[in-house]
């Protein structure tokens, strides 16, 4: 037998058929999706654990504080604390009031509270309320409300709520004798002059940034479009504009009315317009300074009662009292909130 008839005969390639190659697809794209989810687990948790990590370690640096806070409250009338607990309830739902009529879009009423309850936990970390507007413009965000419409419904909700606590406190101004008292909360001259130039320097160099830099003036002029439009949508509906001003309303005096009940609780001897109008006043002065936790308006407030006739050390004890029960106690309840919502993908 011949060497070429032992060979198997090979098999020609068929007409029209290529020869085979590897596929890329398939063996690029499979692993990408699973990758990427990988990646995103820590960045999550991470989100998830860092409110009880910051409450955690807010409590620890204050060890002194907390302490002595809840030594006070111990002590105290239980049925007093318990109606300061329920204005500080009250605390969340007129900022929810005032949220919602912020903004034309109707928002899911337990969704909105349950932010406001959680961005409490925030303020801790940022100072002048910001920790709350950012947790706001997540939920806003997450909830399909543009960018500049967001935004410019956080900028009419702070405009509205300082409006109605000054107008508030005017009315008690005009209402109490006890104003004259309050007269070493007014900067003097030699404070009123530098603060109305750095007012206007600043002024003056948001005007000429906005003229020069063309990129910043788009976003800008699209911000204020947007505010307005919101604003007159807001107004020409009478609901809205009752939770926005009810709420904005509302919010110093049930703040206001959890300080009075810690007073009576403790026996601090000054009648509630008072004790309102030490809220009120220190509040205006010193609220706009950036201490975060509301340390510098405690400082303020403490001098007013004191002013008014209470004593120091009842008047320290109350101002304690009342931020443990207005911001110590709901914080870690809070950051478990903002860590369940941030879980749930709301934030």
């Amino acid at each position: 037998m011949s060497p070429s008839r032992s060979l198997p005969p090979a098999t020609a390639p068929r007409p029209g058929s290529a020869p085979s190659a590897p596929g890329p697809c398939p063996v690029t794209t499979a692993p990408v999706r699973p990758a990427s989810r990988m990646s995103a687990r820590p960045v999550r948790l991470a989100l998830c654990l860092a409110p009880l990590l910051l409450a955690a370690g807010w409590a620890l640096a204050n060890r002194p504080v907390v302490y002595e806070g809840v030594r006070r409250l111990v002590a105290a009338d239980p049925g007093w604390l318990l109606a300061g607990a329920g204005f500080t309830c009250l605390t969340w739902v007129a900022a929810s009031c005032a949220r919602q009529g912020a903004l034309p879009d109707r928002l899911p009423p337990g969704l909105l509270l349950a932010s406001q309850f959680a961005a409490g936990a925030a303020n801790h970390a940022l100072p002048a309320g910001l920790g709350a507007h950012a947790v706001t413009l997540r939920f806003l965000r997450g909830r399909g409300v543009p960018l500049e419409r967001a935004t410019a419904s956080i900028g009419l909700y702070s405009l509205a709520r300082s409006t109605a606590k000054t107008l508030v406190l005017l009315v008690f101004l005009s209402l109490s004798p006890d104003w004259r008292r309050l007269g070493n909360l007014v900067p003097d001259g030699r404070l009123l002059v530098p603060l109305t130039a750095v007012a206007c320097g600043a002024v003056a160099v948001a005007g000429v940034l906005l003229t020069v830099v063309r990129p910043l003036r788009r976003p800008v002029t699209g911000l204020l479009r947007s505010a307005l439009a919101d604003v007159r949508v807001v107004h020409s509906r009478p609901r809205r504009a009752l939770a926005l001003w009810g709420g904005a309303v509302a919010m110093p005096l049930v703040q206001a009315g959890t300080l009075a009940c810690v007073g009576a609780s403790l026996g601090l001897g000054l009648p509630w317009e008072q004790v309102v109008l030490a809220y009120l006043a220190a509040g205006t002065a010193v609220g706009a300074v950036p201490a975060p936790g509301g340390l510098a308006v405690d400082a303020a407030l403490v001098w007013t009662l004191v002013t008014f006739g209470a004593e120091p050390a009842v008047a320290t004890a109350t101002v304690i009292g009342y931020r443990v029960l207005s911001d110590w106690v709901p914080l870690l309840p809070g950051a478990l909130v903002l860590s369940a919502l941030i879980r749930a993908k709301v934030l």
